[in-house]
């Protein structure tokens, strides 16, 4: 299971790379895997203001619909638009070109309420 160190990680299995007072966020390899087959990323946030814990799109794999959640508060300043045809590519590369959301921070300081990359390889073992 590919768990990058440079990222952050909620127990929701969203991670977060924080790029300045931006962020990009997205779900983890272990969440793809567990979803299976993606065939639909429904995005409906863009330019809301959501709270950590809020969902901020839909996940449709073959055999189910999952929601993504905010792993901090922030605004959704661009959604991928390219999941629009492309929706396996979160399953070929989650955290590359499968990225979901850029978010605008609120409350940087949440960033340090998230797991590191060996205490999330330790929640999903």
């Amino acid at each position: 299971m590919n768990i990058p160190a440079n990222l952050k990680f909620s127990k929701e299995h969203e991670w977060l790379k924080v790029e300045g007072d931006l962020a990009i966020v997205g779900i983890t390899d272990f969440a793809q895997s567990q979803l299976g087959d993606i065939v639909f990323v429904d995005i409906q946030t863009l330019g809301e203001t959501l709270e950590r814990g809020e969902v901020f799109g839909a996940i449709e794999a073959v055999k189910t619909v999952a929601d993504a959640f905010m792993p901090v508060s922030g605004t959704i300043e661009e959604v991928n638009e390219s999941l629009e045809d492309a929706p396996q590519t979160v399953n070929e590369d989650p955290y590359g070109k499968g990225w979901m959301v850029k978010i605008r921070l609120i409350n940087p300081g949440e960033i340090s309420d998230l797991l590191d990359a060996q205490a999330y390889g330790d929640l999903i073992s």
